[in-house]
C-alpha cells in the first residue's frame, strides 16, 4: 500500500531517517544504501498508523461506543486516518447494505479510509471435514463482499484446523487457498492473522503461505500472538520476521506499558519495526491494544506515542466537505 505522499514529503523522509540512524532505530548502514530522494522516501518513509476496533472492544461491549461511530471516533479522538474492523461487532450486518452504507458515510464524512475486516466466528477453514471445510469458506463470501462496499483491501481470517501439523498444513491451505481464489474475483485479499494453536507457530504460517502460493493471500503479522499453548511462546521477533514476506497488514500489539520509559513491556517496538522495514513494507502500522493496565483510550495513545517514536506517523483525517448551500 503506498505511502501518502501528499502527507510525507521526500525531505521529511530523509530528514526522519538521519534522526533514526542518530538514535539507533534504523542503522548507519542503512542509509548508505541509500541512491536518492525517491528511494528515501520509499524505502524509510515513515509508516503511517491505523486503528483496530478490538482495541476498543471494552467500550463496544459495554455500549458506551456504537460501532457505526468507529471511524468518527478514530479520527476525533485519536487523529488516525484509516481504521480495521472487527466482524464481530456487526453480526448481521454483513448483508444489510442500508447498514453498510451508513458505516461507510460515516467513513467518507470523517475522512477515514476502511482497511480491513478481521473475521471471526464463520468455522475453520481448515476444518478435516470437507463439506464442512467449504461451507467454512462460504461463510466468508458475505465479508469479502462488505469489504468490497467498504473500500477495503483485504478481510483478515484465521487458519483454524485439526490434526497432525502436516494435516493441518494442507487442511488449512485448502480453505484458504479456495477463499482467495474467490476474494481474488472480488478484488479483495484474505490474509492470515498468527491468532492462536499452530497459526502461532511462525515456520508453519508461512509454510501454509507456501503451498497456497497465491498472490491474494496473506499474512496479518501480529507484535504480540505467539502463544502456543500450554504456557509456550513462539519467538515473536522470528514470527513476524517468518510473516513479513507475505504481509498485507500489520497489527502492533500492545498489553502493557513500562510507566517511565512508555515502551511496551513485552515487545521491543524498534526491533520489530526494523524487521518490518527490512522485509519492504510500506503500508499501515495498526494499533490494537488489548490490555487492562489503563484504560482503552490511554492504551491507544500510549501506542500511537510508541508508534511515532520508532518511525511511523498518524496521518491527519481529511474530512468531506460539507455540501455548498444554496
Amino acid at each position: 500500500m503506498p505511502i501518502h505522499e501528499n502527507h510525507i514529503t521526500r525531505r521529511a523522509a530523509l530528514q526522519w531517517c538521519g534522526a533514526a540512524a542518530a538514535i539507533g532505530i534504523i542503522g548507519k548502514s542503512s542509509l548508505g544504501m541509500i541512491w536518492d530522494d525517491q528511494q528515501a522516501a520509499d524505502v524509510l518513509a515513515p509508516l503511517p498508523i491505523s486503528l483496530a476496533q478490538w482495541s476498543l472492544h471494552r467500550t463496544i461491549n459495554a455500549k458506551d461506543l456504537d460501532p457505526l461511530n468507529f471511524a468518527k471516533v478514530t479520527a476525533e479522538e485519536y487523529g488516525l486516518d484509516a481504521i480495521e474492523y472487527v466482524s464481530t461487532f456487526y453480526r448481521g450486518k454483513a448483508t444489510d447494505e442500508a447498514y453498510l452504507k451508513k458505516l461507510k458515510g460515516v467513513a467518507d464524512d470523517h475522512g477515514v479510509k476502511s482497511l480491513l475486516i478481521m473475521v471471526d466466528g464463520e468455522g475453520q477453514l481448515g476444518n478435516p471435514d470437507s463439506a464442512a471445510r467449504m461451507q467454512a469458506v462460504k461463510n466468508h463470501y458475505k465479508w469479502i463482499h462488505a469489504a468490497k462496499y467498504l473500500g477495503c483491501h483485504s478481510i483478515r481470517v484465521n487458519a483454524a484446523s485439526q490434526g497432525s501439523r502436516s494435516e493441518q498444513l494442507k487442511l488449512a491451505a485448502d480453505g484458504l487457498g479456495a477463499l482467495a481464489e474467490y476474494g481474488a474475483k472480488e478484488k479483495i485479499g484474505v490474509i492470515v492473522e498468527n491468532h492462536g494453536g499452530l497459526s502461532s507457530d511462525g515456520s508453519w504460517l508461512a509454510a501454509v503461505m507456501q503451498q497456497v502460493d497465491n498472490p491474494n493471500c496473506g499474512t496479518l503479522p501480529d507484535f504480540g500472538n505467539f502463544m502456543l499453548g500450554d504456557g509456550k511462546w513462539y519467538d515473536r521477533y522470528k514470527g513476524v520476521e517468518e510473516l513479513m514476506p507475505y504481509a498485507k497488514a500489520v497489527s502492533a500489539k500492545s498489553r502493557a506499558f513500562d510507566p517511565v520509559t512508555g515502551q511496551e513491556t513485552t515487545t521491543d517496538y524498534a526491533r520489530m519495526m526494523q524487521i518490518v522495514r527490512d522485509a519492504g513494507y510500506k503500508g499501515y502500522i495498526g494499533i490494537e491494544y488489548e490490555g487492562g493496565q489503563v484504560s482503552e483510550k490511554e492504551g491507544i495513545l500510549k501506542t500511537k506515542k510508541l508508534l511515532e517514536s520508532v518511525g511511523c506517523v498518524a496521518i491527519s483525517p481529511k474530512a468531506s466537505s460539507p455540501p455548498a448551500k444554496s
